[in-house]
């Protein structure tokens, strides 16, 4: 009996042994068969599978996706706050790209974000952060960083370009810590990661009219308003009906619903700023409920988003300039008479600064002709609005697209097999840009990438691994699991 017992002990030992070791395996989640065994790289060091520079939505996206398949991700931010141009730049006019057709192209995660903001629910800065904040919860988040040093080398086993092994940042408490990861993210908004990784600069503005000094689009300030008879706008307009008496007393592209208003061009551009950093173009406004109102007005020239004392000194001068241009609204827009200001954002919505080469450059006869790519990421189509430079007066536009994709490869930086652009650092010649720079769009794609990396990193497959055979898999599990369709 003795010598039965002591068999069935071992073969219950072996047998919970089996089962701590199996249940430890599932309990680490996906994220386990990505990484090596221990989280450690030396003194010092954190692995991670996803690290992510800046904490504009549209990387955090792409963080909060991995996350939830499992992956082990950190945010690491130089802004003292987090939010970047949603949050911190109160950027709360959404744009939404639409097909020719006029059907909402709006997807995914931030789909929940555009049926809140066109039913009047989120409209007020609170509810924006409420929003955001949820996407961050459980994801760690560093900020006020500074990015110390990076190591790159040569990729494995004489393949070409290069892999960002290690990344070493200061904390806002002056400690040291260094980080590797299996990706690397650029998600701010003046390319912190990308700019110190000698690639080439894309082209801007300047090659609209043959100049080889980089040029970028106007930084917005936004402005707020209280007290505002939105009835009152809304009647006046109404007025002076049909659309071409109010185009032509207003100015073109003057338009105003129980929600949204836009133009007023030929009222905006007659105003004089004090500062010549400054131009108040067309109003681009949302009626924010209770006489609130926020509007995406006030362009300031030559802002460079990575110089902190840049950006104080235009938004020091976009605050001075606010209760001027509140007297020239109550003068000459209807339902302002009684207008207050309504505070004031800490930041910038900065919508164009360096962006550098990725594998695949997104151009101009790619979204008119609206092409799909194997390697869908996202769909856009947006009309190609690019906004005032000092030269370009009062911006250009290039016609209106109608639905046209975006492929992985426009996210991947060229010549390193490891580090990905998020949101506005998007691969794209000026033209295209001016259509793809929008939230929604390359959101999208942030979310995207997120669920690939999170189902497929766990399968042994890296992203420059992947074929058309695998995207034709990756592109049914995208629509029928979150209802995500990238395909014509």
């Amino acid at each position: 009996m003795k010598k039965h017992w002591n068999k069935f002990s071992r073969f219950v030992i072996v047998f919970l042994g089996w089962t701590l070791f199996v249940s430890g395996f599932a309990a680490a989640g996906p994220a386990s068969t990505v990484r090596a065994a221990s989280d450690s790289c030396g003194a010092g060091c954190t692995r991670y599978d996803v690290v992510l520079i800046g904490s504009e939505i549209e990387g955090v996206l792409l963080a909060k996706s991995a996350r939830d398949l499992g992956l082990k991700v950190l945010i690491l931010d130089p802004r003292g706050k987090p939010g970047g141009e949603l949050i911190q730049g109160q950027m709360l006019v959404l744009d939404e790209p639409n097909d020719n057709k006029k059907r909402s192209l709006v997807q995914g995660e931030l789909k929940s974000l555009y049926d809140g903001y066109k039913a009047g629910t989120i409209r007020k800065l609170a509810a924006f952060e409420r929003y955001f904040n949820r996407l961050i919860r459980g994801i760690p988040l560093e900020k006020g960083v500074a990015i110390e040093g990076l190591e790159t080398a040569p990729r494995e086993e004489g393949k070409p370009g290069r892999s960002l092994k290690s990344l070493t940042y200061r904390a806002k408490d002056g400690s040291e810590h260094t980080v590797r990861a299996e990706y690397f993210v650029e998600n701010t908004d003046f390319n912190a990661l990308t700019g110190r990784l000698n690639v080439k600069r894309i082209p801007g503005m300047e090659s609209l009219y043959k100049s080889k000094k980089p040029d970028y689009m106007a930084a917005t300030y936004m402005l707020k308003f209280k007290n505002v008879d939105w009835k009152a706008l809304h009647q006046a307009v109404l007025e002076d009906y049909p659309l071409t008496h109010v185009r032509e007393k207003y100015g073109s592209n003057t338009y105003v619903d129980w929600d949204f208003a836009t133009g007023f061009s030929n009222l905006t551009y007659n105003y004089k700023p004090r500062d010549s950093q400054l131009m108040l173009r067309g109003l681009n406004a949302t009626y924010q409920q209770d006489g609130e109102v926020i509007i995406n007005s006030l362009l300031i020239y030559d802002v460079n988003p990575a110089d902190p004392k840049s950006v104080a000194s235009a938004v020091g001068k976009a605050k001075a300039e606010a209760p001027y241009i509140l007297e020239y609204l109550r003068k000459h827009i209807p339902g302002f008479a009684e207008a207050e200001l309504n505070g004031y954002p800490d930041y910038l919505y900065i919508r164009d600064y360096n962006r550098y080469e990725t594998e695949y450059m997104l151009d101009y006869p790619d979204l008119m002709s609206g092409r799909m790519f194997w390697d869908n990421v996202t769909i856009g189509g947006y009309p190609v609005d690019l906004q005032a430079t000092r030269i370009v007066k009062k911006g250009i536009g290039y016609g209106k697209p109608d639905r046209y994709g975006i492929p992985l490869r426009s996210f991947k930086l060229k010549n390193y097999d490891n580090v990905l652009v998020a949101g506005k650092n998007v691969g794209a010649a000026i033209k295209a840009y001016g259509s793809a720079r929008i939230i929604p769009t390359t959101a999208l794609a942030g979310e995207t990438i997120g669920i690939i990396l999170g189902r497929e990193l766990k399968q042994g497959k890296r992203l420059d691994e992947l074929t058309p055979a695998d995207f034709q898999r990756i592109h049914r599990y995208l629509e029928k699991e979150y209802h995500i369709r990238l395909t014509r």
